[in-house]
């Protein structure tokens, strides 16, 4: 005898055993569980990478800071910018086997420096009389994918350069020593940074800028001496 259901065209399914259904729910309770159980597992696992990050970009600093002994304390720090207070800091340094004149001269030829550095591009000297730096000078670059403007803060021949970087994420103050010595003169380059993009690049980013500063002195070097 047909159903009703089949007599009209629609296809009669039998209700699941009881057996099953009560599988399905004793297995609900374990299937929160496991999942209850793997979200915990996420957490702490970003935790500990979170954690370590943090330790890294830390140490990165105090590291710089320890580095850049005794001459660190030789640059003009502006009160707003010591490493000691920094969101992130780096030092680097290198001799060089020529005068200082010559390479106090080289950096402030800012527009040449994309020849022989990667990570600096559409270098411009704002009014400038004879497209090096002067006292006062702007600076528009950009570097890291993000284009910046640094104004001029010291000029002092053929030792001290330092500008000043400003906008809504980061404040930056990058100060350039030169030391004279019988070989020709030691390099250094420093750089202070606070704000948004200061903490993200000492988590996250803590050697990148300090292998780049590596590369420009490098130019410096390779530039001068060959």
């Amino acid at each position: 005898m047909l159903h009703l259901g089949e007599t009209l065209g629609f296809v009669y399914h039998e209700p699941p055993p009881t057996c099953i259904l009560n599988k399905c729910y004793r297995s609900a309770p374990e299937a929160l569980t496991r999942f209850v159980e793997n979200s915990i597992m996420t957490r702490r696992v970003l935790i500990i990478i979170i954690g370590t990050l943090l330790i890294t970009g830390c140490y990165s600093t105090k590291r710089s800071i320890e580095k850049s002994q005794p001459y660190g304390s030789q640059i003009h720090w502006p009160k707003d910018y010591r490493p000691e207070d920094a969101d992130f800091y780096i030092h680097n340094q290198l001799q060089i086997n020529a005068p200082a004149e010559a390479v106090w001269d080289l950096l402030l030829r800012a527009e040449d420096w994309p020849n022989w550095y990667e990570g600096m591009s559409n270098v411009k000297i704002l009014r400038s009389e004879n497209a090096k730096i002067q006292p006062g000078n702007q600076l528009q670059f950009s570097t890291m994918k993000r284009d910046f403007t640094g104004t001029v803060r010291e000029f002092e021949p053929p030792y001290r350069l330092a500008w000043e970087t400003k906008n809504d994420k980061l404040k930056a103050y990058h100060a350039w020593l030169i030391i004279p010595n019988e070989d020709g003169c030691l390099l250094i380059t420093d750089e202070v940074q606070k704000g948004k993009l200061a903490k993200l690049q000492k988590v996250f980013l803590p050697n990148k800028l300090r292998k780049l500063h590596d590369i420009w002195l490098t130019g410096f070097k390779e530039t001068l001496e060959n």
